[in-house]
């Protein structure tokens, strides 16, 4: 046991500090992230907004993610990521109380543009800073100790979340979210001023390929955009779907959805740690991740038995490890082709573009379709996805080959 303890201890070495105070800032930020996981319940049972009018704000919250990760890449370029991170946490601390107060279907969604649009953009500056504070031998685990100080935050957050909802409603999550991102923002003033920290990797480009140019990332980026509708579901529909279906209470849902987080923190890092020290590609990894993630939502048409839930949770966890350590990688390294803040706002982007469709898309094929046809469509949705990595991995082997 001591030795398994110590061989964990060991997948941690060789960070630097700033890594660490990033994650503990992820940390204290992503714990009172507890709007998000409830945002669809929220609009439906207190708020009583239809299936169809909650997918039309999900895409709203898309569109607000999309502008935020583009300004947030092209404004990290030009004045530095560390501005760009303390304005977002501040404001997006303030927006977060404020929504709470907006209940009608055009400020909820005025609200919640506004709210992604700030929040966002901290995303491609992080992982800017993340690249500048780690030496490249240690990015992949430098992307996976930020990935479990979310998930440590998500495991506790809906947890805390389904508990606050159930005792004093839902305006007690909007507070939090608010009071926990303008703590993160004194933490990042006190421990990363530019004054302070030291950067390991400030290699840049004098002569920047353009992004334009770059037809191997353009697939992986439509690759990404299917990936995360299909991973968007578990924040959207998938909450729908265990309350409706299988009657989980809010706290249930808290509890499934914590589970998730708890096997990242638990085994992530030791099993990048392997996957960076086998013979397996960046791309071969994320074909096999992303077929987890779709075989997550067939097995839940094959059985009624609730324990599936467990299941399904488990291997989209497995699927998450793999492709969004790998992915943020493929795509840290690709950046110096070019402006990383450019690459890493592109990246950002792909996800939340697959916020615009994602939720939406989901909640109008439950309404009419209903849950088991909409996760058959999701799984083709999983197949189109690893066909598109397959082309990139070829013609990333082309790109080789010509060089």
């Amino acid at each position: 046991m001591k030795r398994l303890y110590n061989n964990y201890i060991n997948t941690f070495k060789g960070l630097s500090p700033e890594v660490w105070w990033l994650a503990l800032i992820t940390l204290i930020n992503r714990a009172g992230t507890m709007v998000i996981p409830f945002l669809s319940l929220y609009l439906n049972k207190d708020l009583g907004f239809s299936l169809s009018n909650i997918g039309w704000i999900l895409s709203v919250f898309g569109l607000g993610s999309v502008a935020g990760s583009w300004i947030g890449g092209k404004l990290a370029d030009k004045f530095g990521f560390y501005r760009v991170m303390v304005f977002s946490l501040f404001a997006t601390g303030i927006m977060f109380v404020i929504l709470q107060y907006l209940t009608t279907l055009l400020s909820f969604s005025i609200g919640i543009f506004l709210v992604m649009l700030i929040a966002d953009s901290f995303r491609p500056a992080m992982f800017v800073a993340m690249s500048a504070y780690s030496k490249p031998e240690n990015k992949t685990r430098s992307v996976t100790l930020i990935r479990l100080a979310i998930n440590l935050g998500f495991s506790a957050g809906p947890a805390v979340g389904g508990i606050i909802i159930t005792t004093i409603g839902y305006s007690g999550i909007f507070w939090i979210d608010g009071i926990t991102c303008i703590l993160a923002t004194f933490v990042l003033i006190k421990v990363l001023n530019p004054k302070k920290s030291k950067a390991l990797d400030t290699v840049t480009n004098e002569n920047p390929e353009s992004i334009l140019k770059d037809k191997p990332y353009w697939l992986f980026l439509v690759a990404m955009v299917f990936f995360g509708i299909i991973f968007l579901q578990y924040f959207s529909t998938i909450p729908l779907y265990y309350k409706d279906v299988h009657l989980l209470t809010e706290l249930e849902i808290g509890l499934l959805m914590g589970f998730n987080g708890l096997v990242i923190f638990i085994l992530e890092m030791p099993l990048i740690k392997w996957l960076e020290n086998s013979t397996f590609t960046k791309t071969g990894l994320m074909i096999f991740g992303a077929l987890l993630v779709g075989a997550s939502f067939l097995v839940l048409i094959m059985t009624s038995w609730i324990g599936i839930l467990i299941f399904g949770m488990l291997l989209m966890t497995i699927g998450e490890m793999i492709v969004f350590p790998f992915s943020n990688a493929f795509a840290m390294h690709r950046g110096k082709r070019g402006k990383l803040g450019e690459y890493m706002a592109l990246y950002t982007v792909a996800f939340s573009i697959a916020h615009v469709f994602g939720h939406n898309a989901g909640m109008q094929l439950i309404g009419k379709i209903g849950f088991d046809n909409t996760w058959i469509i999701i799984t083709i949705l999983a197949i189109v996805c690893v066909l598109i990595l397959l082309l990139l991995k070829r013609s990333l082997l082309n790109e080789t080959v010509k060089q």
